[in-house]
């Protein structure tokens, strides 16, 4: 790849990503090849092989960008979050709407779920993609901690990978349905767990004043 040290060539090669970052969501991975790349971003063929290594290099640095995008909604979203004691619904809602989607039940949203899947089992084969898949992990762990923090329940680490796994599997057996409900599927999977993977912290008690000493109340 040569480095585009230039304004006019770090442009090309961000609408080169880009483009790319499309054609992932709305076909797959075989939806993306150098002319079909070069095509939506409206620059010549050579420009693909001037900018990146290979077709597979290009393909990481569209999903790094697709991820990139998809965390900062959830940074968004997550900034919205009050820190206040939630129960296990409002808990597990505002978990799907990280992992899932306010609405995972419109063909955008489940275009997005696939492509995000899609990632997911190629960066397996690729090396390319592992460790960019890793670092998005990590960041969506990172935000769903701080989610968990915020409903004021417990955050263990590997509690947080084994949440993710319930609602990736739930999301995943749903999408193979002929009328897919990705979301509901996944709410029933963890509100049956999310007490268990992420229960509520010990509240604090305090002895009142005034009382007697096997009298204690609970400090909100």
């Amino acid at each position: 790849m040569i480095t585009a040290t230039t304004p006019k060539g770090e442009r090309r090669r961000q609408a080169l990503v880009a483009a790319a970052a499309e054609l992932l969501l709305e076909g797959g991975f075989d939806a993306v090849r150098h002319r079909s790349v070069a095509t939506r971003a409206d620059l010549p063929l050579a420009s693909t092989t001037y900018y990146f290594q290979s077709l597979e290099d290009l393909i990481a640095r569209a999903v790094e960008f697709s991820g990139n995008a998809e965390l900062d909604a959830m940074r968004r979203r997550v900034g919205e979050v009050t820190h206040r004691r939630r129960g296990a619904e409002a808990t597990a809602d505002l978990i799907l709407d990280l992992l899932v989607g306010t609405d995972g039940n419109d063909e955008f949203a489940r275009g997005q779920l696939l492509a995000r899947y899609e990632r997911s089992v190629a960066s397996a084969r690729h090396p390319e993609l592992r460790d960019v898949q890793l670092r998005l992990r990590t960041q969506l762990e990172d935000l769903l901690a701080d989610v968990l923090r915020r409903s004021d329940r417990v955050v263990r680490g590997e509690q947080l990978r084994r949440l993710v796994a319930v609602v990736d599997g739930a999301v995943v057996a749903a999408l193979t349905e002929p009328e897919p409900q990705p979301r509901r599927t996944a709410r029933g999977a963890l509100l049956e767990l999310i007490d268990v993977i992420a229960p509520a912290t010990p509240q604090q008690t305090i002895l009142h004043p005034h009382t007697s000493g096997n009298r204690v109340g609970t400090e909100h």
